[in-house]
């Protein structure tokens, strides 16, 4: 259902078939049937997802009553980033239905990458992150390579990936499996750095509302003079307040501990910039196009194979990128351990902040923001077992739960979809 209700009779209407007046700004009772009738078709958007987090909050402040506090929740919105950006890159790979699984290891070969040439080569850190940054960008095209242009399907040359990068990666970091790297360089400072003035974090949240409002507006008048539905002005400023007082909320938060996160602005940014890119360009509708059907999106123009190696591309570079950051939250390069860039579980975290977040694995539905709330939702859960002492196996169980449980919703939700077209 769209957002501003279906068009009968040349006008928007109610969720219960009534035609809206010119104006309508709506009420709480048409409200809740445009949300039930959502509900009831198999449409589902960031809502559950939000009141998930929220009941996983309540539990574990009840639980212990340092998890909400401004030390651990700004600790959570740097933790976030590193899982975070490969999952933005996942996202850009699920839009055109297909999967990487080679993430994980090209992460970890970045922050190996990095170490070897910054630590053991010596060469100066911004150029070791370039460098690494790049490799990630070359093994993404490498892979559209053989998917798009030779055939072969991206779950094989991507298991492939996994298993080949994984061992390049153990092989330059030699016997130690490890490499420090300084704790007072470029690339830890990622995850270390704070703007203790308070009004950065301010100024990002009042920023983040304007931003939104003014995208509102635009879409608004876009949509109402193509003759589409279109959201009414009480709801796009009922959304705004929420906006506002959720950003100004975690605002005071980080201020009350270290301040505004560089790691979490970084994040903010990529967000900002993939869905400008997704949303507001010809080659994200291109991308679209892709997910919803290659025959289709062939006949209407769209470079299949182009798109297909530059969605493993954008893959690739933003798990290079995320790589790194987890290497600064540990300062180290290894993938030997459980939580660090190169390991499986940063795989399956970021395909699961993706699916958990409202991004479908059949292709063509699904944003870059879609991210925030699933990586929140996965980092929350290892943040609060983390207080409790639980061990790291449960751990692992409870996020395979969740991440069954999403994909099983996006299945039913399609399977209500394909029911009501055939309707």
């Amino acid at each position: 259902m769209s957002r501003g209700g279906p068009q009968r009779g040349g006008g928007p209407v109610t969720a219960d078939g009534r035609p809206r007046p010119r104006g309508w700004s709506g009420n709480l009772r048409d409200y809740a049937l445009e949300v039930r009738g959502s509900v009831r078709d198999g449409e589902r958007g960031p809502l559950m997802v939000i009141a998930g987090l929220i009941v996983i909050w309540i539990v574990f402040q009840a639980m212990d009553d340092k998890f909400l506090s401004p030390r651990n929740l700004s600790n959570l919105s740097v933790e976030i980033v590193g899982t975070g950006l490969v999952a933005v890159g996942i996202v850009f790979v699920l839009l055109i239905r297909e999967i990487d699984l080679s993430v994980g290891s090209v992460s970890g070969l970045a922050g190996a990458a990095f170490a070897v040439l910054n630590v053991n080569q010596g060469v100066p850190e911004w150029l070791a992150v370039i460098v690494a940054v790049a490799a990630g960008t070359a093994v993404g095209a490498c892979h559209g390579f053989f998917f798009a242009w030779l055939g072969v399907p991206a779950f094989v040359v991507t298991l492939a990936g996994l298993l080949i990068w994984n061992g390049l990666t153990l092989y330059l970091l030699g016997a130690s499996g490890t490499i420090n790297i300084d704790e007072d360089g470029l690339v830890a400072s990622l995850t270390s750095r704070h703007f203790e003035d308070d009004g950065a974090a301010y100024a990002v949240a009042a920023l983040g509302t304007a931003g939104y409002v003014v995208a509102a507006h635009r879409r608004r008048g876009r949509h109402r003079a193509a003759g589409l539905p279109y959201r009414q002005m009480a709801e796009i400023w009922g959304r705004t307040g929420v906006l506002a007082a959720v950003s100004f909320a975690a605002a005071l938060t980080l201020n009350r501990f270290q301040g505004l996160p560089l790691a979490l602005l970084i994040f903010l940014v990529v967000l900002v910039v993939s869905d400008y890119l997704l949303r507001r360009t010809r080659y994200g509708r291109r991308v679209y196009a892709l997910g919803g059907g290659v025959e289709a999106a062939r006949r209407a123009g769209v470079g299949v194979e182009r798109v297909r190696v530059a969605m493993f591309m954008v893959s690739g570079t933003l798990a290079a990128f995320g790589g790194l950051f987890v290497a600064s939250v540990l300062t180290s390069a290894s993938p030997t351990t459980a939580r660090a860039a190169g390991s499986g579980m940063l795989l399956i975290n970021a395909i699961a902040a993706a699916v958990i977040g409202g991004t479908s694995l059949f292709g063509g539905r699904g944003s870059p923001w879609s991210v925030l709330l699933g990586v929140l939702v996965i980092q929350s859960i290892a943040s609060g077992m983390g207080l409790l002492g639980v061990q790291d196996a449960v751990q692992f169980m409870i996020t395979g739960g969740v991440l069954l449980a999403a994909v099983a919703a996006d299945a039913l939700t399609r399977r209500a979809e394909g029911r009501r077209v055939r309707s």
